[in-house]
């Protein structure tokens, strides 16, 4: 271990900064987020530095460094562009034992500043010992998406118990497996849906019973279009701790390998005529897993709430008593349209954009075409593979241009994406003969027009076909 990681408390005490630009300011900035008391010294400041000091948050000696300046210091960092000047100050300090950090000099340090995730009053550094300040930037952003922000107030809210708990339990294996408990059970999952005050309730109550036993729970997520990286922080983190996966048909394989390796895994996937499980079965399932205490992920393609019967789901869920957290997702009218090159509104185009199911609850597709086939609007058809040749037919019927432009998008921002433009009176015939695999969206609109020119977005599909 080339460095003691260790965490300084600086309240109150005097901090010397020496440089006065950018970078000084920067660190001046996290001394200050540590409530320490900073002094910069430098003839010339930045705008940052000058904002500090006129805010009265910095003490500024309009000079350059001397050996004088040190004096009391309990922490300094050399932060400017003078060799000279910064091998000056590392070596006095260091002669008087002073904590120095000279920026981007690590043989001038005696310490080095970590890349941190702040949660306080939880805090985690990460360090490469000054070899790669920029790896440990990407090492810290890769913690940073499985870390909640709520993790601060949940160890404020433990913190709060701490006496209770050793009043409560006698030795230190027992106050350690009650803590497991907590902390990857209920009460941690309940401030991270910023449920404060239940959590606070539940966890008063599972001290006073010596219990800290998990109570099953449904993570109603919404697993985006295809992409695993357009997947949320939370669902990510919700899914890799499931004990069982509800998971849907039109979630990609790229998403569900994201799920916890052991978990168990039910397939409820449902087509136009073809249900694997009914719907009321689905929602009767979910409360029943989560009754038998395991923590439920019901993972749907896109948004939960949109066009995904999510509602229906945690209705059920509600009137049976079991804890539920929804977890939007980009929705496949997004996803599709962004990975597409197609904007869903443009002020040259559209100004409002619908989103319309394909078919109803009946199977039917009986809209309300009157209402669809408006001027300046665009349209997005989910689920409407099957009636494209009876949306195509309404629309003109309605006033629509036989001319306006339309676009199937198959496997939206996956590898297998692929995209099939034409009008509304001839797509049905260009797409004769192709072999169109689920799910697809349909995009009518005169902001089709803008797809050749806007399609950053090439999958290997497209690129294999040929395909712009």
């Amino acid at each position: 271990m080339d460095f003691l990681p260790i965490f300084l408390d600086l309240k109150a005490q005097p901090c010397l900064v020496v440089g006065g630009g950018d970078i000084a300011a920067r660190k001046a900035s996290l001394l200050l987020d540590a409530d320490g008391a900073v002094t910069v010294v430098s003839p010339e400041l930045s705008s940052q530095m000058a904002q500090y000091v006129k805010e009265g948050r910095v003490e500024h000696l309009e000079t350059t460094f001397d050996i004088p300046h040190l004096e009391g210091m309990r922490v300094v960092i050399a932060a400017t562009d003078d060799r000279a000047v910064n091998e000056l100050v590392s070596k006095e300090c260091q002669s008087r034992s002073i904590p120095v950090n000279v920026v981007d000099n690590p043989d001038l340090c005696s310490f080095i500043m970590p890349s941190i995730i702040d949660r306080s009053p939880v805090q985690i550094a990460v360090s490469t010992g000054g070899s790669s300040p920029v790896l440990a930037r990407i090492l810290r952003a890769r913690l940073e998406s499985t870390i909640p922000a709520a993790y601060g107030r949940l160890a404020s809210m433990v913190n709060g118990f701490r006496d209770k708990v050793k009043a409560r339990f006698d030795d230190v294996n027992s106050r350690r497996n009650f803590w497991e408990g907590v902390l990857q059970g209920d009460v941690a999952e309940l401030v991270f849906a910023g449920k404060d005050e239940q959590a606070e309730k539940e966890l008063e109550l599972a001290v006073k019973n010596g219990d800290s036993s998990k109570v099953g729970e449904v993570y109603l997520i919404g697993g985006g279009p295809g992409d695993p990286d357009l997947l949320t922080f939370r669902a990510l983190r919700l899914m890799q701790q499931a004990d069982v996966i509800v998971h849907d048909r039109l979630i990609s394989k790229e998403v569900l390998n994201l799920t916890r390796r052991d978990a168990d895994r039910i397939y409820v996937g449902k087509e136009r005529d073809q249900h694997t499980v009914p719907q009321d079965q689905i929602n009767q399932l979910l409360v029943d897993l989560a009754k038998e205490g395991k923590r439920v992920c019901r993972l749907k393609g896109g948004d939960p709430f949109v066009f995904g019967r999510g509602g229906e789901e945690i209705e059920t869920l509600s009137e049976n008593g079991v804890n539920f957290q929804v977890v939007p997702g980009i929705t496949a009218a997004l996803g599709t349209s962004a990975y597409a090159g197609i904007p869903l509104t443009h002020r040259d185009y559209s100004q409002s954009v619908v989103f319309v199911t394909g078919h109803l609850k009946d199977g039917s597709t009986d809209l309300n075409w009157k209402g669809l086939a408006q001027p300046n609007q665009t349209i997005v058809f989910y689920m409407g593979l099957k009636g494209l040749p009876t949306i195509c037919k309404k629309l003109m019927e309605n006033g629509l241009p036989e001319d306006l432009p339309i676009a199937l998008v198959q496997q939206a921002t996956t590898p297998r994406q692929r995209v099939f433009t034409g009008t509304l009176s001839t797509i049905t015939n260009d797409i004769s003969g192709q072999e169109i695999k689920p799910p697809t969206l349909i995009i009518v609109g005169n902001v089709v027009k803008l797809h050749d020119r806007l399609n950053w977005f090439r999958s290997e599909m497209q690129i294999a076909k040929g395909e712009g």
